[in-house]
């Protein structure tokens, strides 16, 4: 720790923020792309340990097993070892940076890698890129936290993590710095693209070096885009913005219909059981999916069920069958996975179903034609563009992730149309991200302008004045006398036996009949009282606190927590919080 303070002290002196902040993005997008490989090849090293043996060769039925075997070990280590909750990784980033002043705790930077490497290993039907983006994300927060950065900094770093670790993951810089803009950053500035450049460039550079042409996928385009498709394309761009609500509907669903199992063990059991039973029938679904995106891409589309039960069935009517139930059945089995106790996230399950929903439309299309009349790799490029657009509210990711992969810019035009078609649809019927619906209905999502910002960082917990002194209706108007002589506040909460608030006086209340001696013995509190304009909850948001105070123009409001009275909220005291609080963060930014 000497030596640390000595370095921060000397950088103070001698490096000035600007250029620390890019030396640190370069770090974080050096070390967030060794995390990536390090997954990768976890992931593959498990699969090729279950899959290339002679037992798996004679009893295929294990791929039904080893998710239920993934799940179940997940929870274990989750629950005795790293003891946290997983869920949806990139959500809980978004909480994070919300209401934890972008501090993660520091088990992130590999609890994750090591938990979805076991599901994904083991065929979840989930993706890798949430864990590693989250792992990411830890690693700048932390790196953030050891050089005793502030909360915008520290948000930064996490935005460089993420953008490395995307970046890393499909060699695609620039889709790694729109991701971190689009999805994690609550406000950005030129000054914050330098450092997500270098971490995402750095990310790039750190994945090509170690896997070569080895990374996750890549295609390069055969088949021009004709102005011809253009009808074709708006109506399957409005298509996949319906799937992405279906997507992100159907998640949050069964996911909330997996939680009522209360215990952890009987969810995983549960889970991977019924996991099982579906890639028993849909073969497509176990894993990630990019087997089947590459099988489709390369035009072997009929050998997609050639492991399952289906084996044999290539014919172009049968294969549509199959590939629509594959669409239908993968949400589900993603969010089993997720709410079973897995480890994994839902980019890659949004791409698989982007792509083979349009490898189905053209399919359909040319089937009814008579004659090829669609491209099959454009639609499923463009179906991966337009779903993964709904699913994340991410466009811009979307559209230049698939530019990238493609190592080129032919479909540049058709995918900006399917992907602002597709997120128009979407925002229709869901106007928040899979990634922040959650915390959009606990008024937990990250806001976007500085004031909501600041809000969102007060704990309500600590404005909370327990001091005023309590009265019981029943008291006599002298009793309360004796109160106001005693008490610094003009606030009087009226409170039964039970800590039920039954009302307020204030000294405005009593101002006139104080000093009337006559009535001190006479004249209880019930009758002086009033109800007050509205009470809020300890654990309610700032937000909808401020709107109580600006609807009911009160400057003080009650504290009630299941019908208990906890203390007084002051706007003047939020307000001066506010200003310190802003203060503050623009000291450290």
């Amino acid at each position: 720790m000497f030596l640390l303070h000595k370095f921060l002290v000397w950088r103070i002196k001698h490096v000035s923020d600007r250029n620390f902040l890019i030396f640190l993005g370069l770090l974080i997008g050096v070390i967030s792309g060794l995390a990536a490989v390090t997954l990768k090849w976890a992931v593959h090293t498990i699969g090729h340990f279950l899959m290339d043996n002679k037992v798996f060769e004679s009893h295929k039925l294990l791929y039904v097993v080893y998710p239920f075997i993934g799940i179940l070990l997940t929870v274990l280590i989750s629950k005795y070892l790293l003891k946290e909750h997983l869920g949806h990784g990139i959500t809980n980033i978004l909480f994070v940076i919300s209401k934890r002043s972008s501090i993660i705790n520091r088990a992130k930077m590999y609890s994750r890698m090591f938990t979805s490497a076991i599901t994904v290993g083991f065929g979840g039907s989930v993706g890798l890129e949430a864990p590693i983006v989250v792992t990411g994300s830890a690693i700048g927060s932390n790196i953030g936290r050891l050089m005793h950065l502030g909360y915008k900094k520290r948000t930064l770093l996490i935005a460089c993590g993420a953008a490395g670790a995307i970046s890393a993951i499909f060699n695609s810089p620039i889709a790694g710095v729109i991701f971190a803009i689009e999805v994690l950053l609550p406000e950005v500035t030129i000054a914050l693209f330098i450092p997500l450049l270098i971490s995402s460039v750095m990310g790039s550079l750190t994945s090509h070096s170690i896997l070569g042409s080895e990374i996750l996928f890549s295609f390069k385009l055969k088949d021009e885009f004709s102005l011809n498709d253009v009808p074709f394309v708006v109506v399957f761009a409005a298509l996949a913005g319906l799937l992405s609500v279906y997507f992100t509907r159907t998640t949050f669903y069964v996911e909330k219909q997996i939680s009522k199992i209360k215990s952890q063990l009987s969810r995983a059991a549960v889970g991977g059981i019924a996991l099982g039973i579906i890639i028993l029938f849909l073969h497509p679904l176990y894993g990630e999916g990019y087997a089947t995106i590459k099988t489709i891409l390369n035009g072997e589309a009929t050998t997609i069920f050639a492991e399952s039960i289906f084996e044999g069935v290539n014919s172009g009517f049968y294969l549509v069958l199959l590939m629509g139930a594959v669409i239908l059945i993968k949400p589900v089995a993603s969010a089993i996975t997720i709410g079973s106790g897995g480890s994994g996230g839902v980019f890659a399950p949004s791409l698989f179903i982007g792509g083979t929903f349009g490898f189905l439309f053209a399919t359909v299309v040319n089937m009814v034609a008579g004659v090829p009349v669609l491209s099959i790799s454009n639609f499923t490029l463009m179906g991966m563009s337009g779903v993964m657009s709904g699913v994340l509210h991410a466009p811009l990711t979307a559209i230049f992730l698939i530019a990238e992969i493609t190592s080129g810019y032919t479909l540049f035009v058709p995918l900006m149309l399917v992907s602002a078609i597709a997120y128009s649809t979407t925002i229709y019927f869901e106007p928040y991200s899979l990634y922040s619906k959650s915390l959009a209905k606990t008024g937990d999502l990250i806001p976007k302008d500085k004031d909501k910002l600041v809000l969102g960082v007060i704990n309500l917990n600590k404005l909370i004045e327990t001091d005023l002194l309590k009265v019981s209706p029943m008291a006599t108007l002298r009793e309360l006398v004796v109160l106001v002589r005693s008490s610094k506040r003009n606030i009087f909460p009226v409170v039964n036996d039970d800590g039920s608030l039954v009302g307020i006086v204030t000294l405005d209340d009593i101002r006139q009949i104080m000093f009337d001696t006559e009535s001190y013995d006479t004249m209880y509190v019930e009758e002086l009282m009033h109800s007050p304009p509205a009470s809020v909850s300890s654990q309610e948001n700032m937000q909808s606190v401020m709107h109580k105070f600006e609807s009911t123009g009160a400057w003080n409001l009650p504290v009630i927590d299941n019908g208990i009275y906890v203390g007084f909220l002051s706007k003047s005291r939020i307000f001066n919080t506010y200003r310190n609080k802003l203060r503050k963060q623009n000291i450290q930014a």
